[in-house]
C-alpha cells in the first residue's frame, strides 16, 4: 500500500450510544467515511463507487487504525484499515464512477 493515514478512535464518540452500549464497536458506515476522508486528500472521489468491502474485525473505542490505500494500474483505488496486526476491513473503490 502506498499511502497510510493514522486515526485513533475518540473513546467519547457520539456513536457507541448506539453501536452498540455495553459492546461498542464503529459502525462499518463510519469506517467507510474515514476511509473516503483519507483517501480525498489525494485523490478526487466527486463521483466514485465503492467496488467491494470486506469487514473482517471490529474496532473499539481508543483503538488507533491505520488506513492504508493505493491505486492500482486500471485507477481504482485498494484499501485496508488494520489495528496493530488485526486487519479490520479491506476493499476497493473507484473513482469517477457515474452515480
Amino acid at each position: 500500500m502506498n499511502s497510510a493515514t493514522h486515526w485513533t478512535v475518540p473513546p467519547d464518540h457520539p456513536v457507541f450510544a448506539g453501536h452498540f452500549p455495553g459492546t461498542p464497536i464503529v459502525p462499518g458506515a463510519m469506517l467507510m467515511d474515514i476511509v473516503l476522508r483519507a483517501i480525498a486528500t489525494g485523490t478526487a472521489l466527486d463521483n466514485c463507487a465503492i467496488n467491494s468491502v470486506k469487514f473482517l474485525s471490529p474496532a473499539g473505542p481508543g483503538e488507533e487504525l491505520v488506513i492504508r490505500h493505493s491505486l492500482s494500474a486500471s485507477g481504482t483505488i485498494r484499501f485496508e484499515i488494520v489495528a496493530g496486526m488485526r486487519k479490520i476491513a479491506s476493499g476497493s473503490i473507484v473513482p469517477g464512477s457515474p452515480v
